[in-house]
């Protein structure tokens, strides 16, 4: 299927590595113009030279915690055109409800929440302007079932799907879309520290652990294993482009079945 991307100038945060990596390849392949993301210049460098080989796309970098409001303007700054926005940045860590202080809390925010609204703020003018755009949270099935290992998590994975919505209320009648994309438990770099620091996985090999992992933790999963970041991917491919005008202010879930509902 042609996705109709050719040449279109997307922003996806937090893409060197992960679910955001797989997304910025995705979009190359589908000849769009991509910008990458990441807190380092060397991260940066290094996932912009893999990806200009995928594709007939091109690939631009942009070193920078955009987390930040002094990076956000940065990047409005020098890429001001941005036609689609892949909210991807985020952080995750599982923590007893009881021992997640106050500065945790804000930080999740920070960076899950109010980075990606401040990018769709920013960049929504240049959006109405030209009646034409895209904007997408990844979000998380965790934003539906909040999970207990990670309640602060959870808690702005949903804000997030909030925010996608409202904001896509705010633009109705126009050409520009706002979605969230909610992936299950995926296969990320994360995820080694995320199994690492859960109690009673000391020394076992990853696939022993996938397996207990959906057998006790997300035991409604229908595939009963992680997630790879390129089925994510394609997903937010499908949304981040022209062929995708009627999905406005939707939830769209790549969780492998762990929210048991049929909607």
């Amino acid at each position: 299927m042609n996705l109709e991307l050719n040449g279109k100038l997307a922003l996806v945060t937090g893409s060197t590595a992960g679910i955001g990596h797989a997304i910025a390849a995705a979009l190359v392949r589908e000849g769009a113009h991509v910008i990458v993301n990441g807190r380092t210049q060397d991260a940066v460098d290094h996932a912009v030279a893999e990806l200009v080989t995928i594709g007939s796309g091109s690939v631009e970098g942009f070193a920078g915690d955009l987390g930040t409001a002094e990076a956000a303007d940065a990047v409005t700054k020098r890429f001001p055109n941005v036609e689609i926005l892949i909210n991807n940045l985020g952080i995750f860590e599982p923590k007893p409800f009881e021992e997640i202080p106050d500065a945790d809390w804000r930080h999740f925010f920070d960076v899950n929440v109010l980075s990606g609204v401040r990018l769709a703020r920013l960049y929504l003018p240049s959006m109405r302007r030209r009646d034409w755009g895209r904007i997408i949270f990844i979000s998380s099935e965790s934003g539906v079932h909040i999970p207990a290992e990670m309640v602060h998590y959870g808690v702005t994975k949903a804000a997030q799907i909030a925010a996608a919505r409202g904001i896509a209320e705010s633009v109705a009648g126009t050409a520009i879309t706002v979605n969230s994309v909610l992936p299950g438990p995926t296969k990320s770099r994360g995820i080694v520290d995320f199994v690492a620091a859960l109690p009673g996985s000391e020394g076992k090999p990853f696939a022993q652990f996938e397996a207990e992992f959906f057998e006790k933790v997300r035991p409604t999963s229908l595939i009963k294993r992680f997630t790879m970041p390129e089925e994510v991917a394609a997903m937010v491919a499908y949304v981040a482009s022209p062929l995708s005008s009627a999905t406005n202010g939707a939830a769209l879930r790549v969780d492998g079945g762990v929210v048991k509902s049929a909607f």
